[in-house]
């Protein structure tokens, strides 16, 4: 049971690593890389690795992907919501 689970653990990283190289949008590239790292401490568990899956969901997860989303605010490809942009629509 735990052998599949691996492998389909596996098969999601690699679906991961292409869905990166494939994705049009920036910002959908973040996601996808966050939900690798995510995926790959789970697999880090299931090898008996505890510290390099804390590790990969702290630096690959958290702060690798918040450095992603303010590199992508300062190079204006993710838009700000304006909350008085908002209310003039209304």
């Amino acid at each position: 049971m735990t052998k599949l689970i691996v492998v389909l653990l596996v098969g999601f990283l690699v679906v991961c690593a292409i869905g990166v190289s494939a994705a049009k949008s920036l910002l959908v590239s973040v996601v996808i890389f966050m939900s690798y790292s995510l995926v790959m401490s789970i697999v880090w568990i299931f090898l008996e690795s505890p510290d390099l899956a804390i590790t990969e969901a702290a630096v690959g997860a958290g702060v690798t992907s918040v450095l992603f989303f303010v590199t992508l605010r300062k190079i204006n490809a993710v838009e700000e919501d304006d909350d008085e942009s908002d209310t003039e629509e209304l």
